[in-house]
């Protein structure tokens, strides 16, 4: 991200440290087993409502739950669908897992309803680590972060699913809250990460998918 301060580093459950669009430094590294997906957790408690159901139109209320940001955040998600149905909803709300993450950086809060809608767990732990760091730096975001190359793969049980994508932040800059000014660095290897998240179904739902591991490669050759 063109937003470079100083480095972020915080240590998550399980995983190596990990921050969003590569404000800190973490590795997926090798899975020994390529038939598992590592860290496949229970689901969390039913989501909340979005606290207001007139704040936005219907296709930014998935599920229910405001994912909604501002203009000048734009998340685009490039990537095609896949033809199994668990793992079409597995990726839709892994998008939606970041959307809700900027959506508590432009709150201000971790506690928005999107958070804790499409993040459980370790996946949950993650969100609010990133929305505080930037809450703590004083700053929102602008611009436009990219996500493409997605595959998905799902696990013998059916009951979790691994989201892999590219993410591209050549485009998407911090902004300081106080002063309004847009923190730009030129283009490198720091902007492009390689995310691995695993969703596991949600027990009452309907279809909703959260995010209970993320793991992340960053500096990622592969993505650019």
């Amino acid at each position: 991200m063109n937003r470079r301060t100083t480095p972020v580093v915080a240590a998550l459950a399980a995983t190596a440290a990990l921050l969003l669009t590569g404000c800190g430094s973490g590795d997926d590294g090798d899975s020994k087993d390529k038939d598992a997906i590592a860290g496949a957790d229970k689901a969390s408690k039913a989501p909340e409502k979005s606290g207001n159901p007139s704040g936005a139109p219907a296709e930014d209320k998935p599920d229910g739950v405001d994912v909604s940001l501002p203009k000048s955040m734009n998340l685009v998600f490039d990537w095609n669908k896949p033809k199994d149905k668990d793992e079409a909803a597995a990726m839709n709300d892994a998008a939606n897992f970041f959307r809700a993450i900027y959506r508590g950086v432009d709150k201000r809060t971790t506690k928005d309803a999107a958070v804790t809608a499409y993040g459980t767990g370790n996946g949950l732990h993650y969100a609010q680590v990133q929305i505080n760091e930037w809450i703590k730096g004083g700053w929102t975001a602008d611009g436009t972060l990219r996500h493409y190359r997605a595959t998905t793969r799902s696990a013998p049980n059916g009951d979790s699913v691994e989201v892999a994508f590219c993410a591209d932040a050549t485009k998407f800059y911090g902004k300081e809250i106080k002063t309004g000014k847009i923190l730009k660095t030129k283009k490198s290897i720091t902007d492009f990460d390689y995310y691995r998240l695993v969703m596991v179904k949600h027990p009452t739902g309907h279809g909703l998918w959260q995010t209970s591991k993320v793991f992340v490669e960053t500096k990622a050759a592969k993505c650019q």
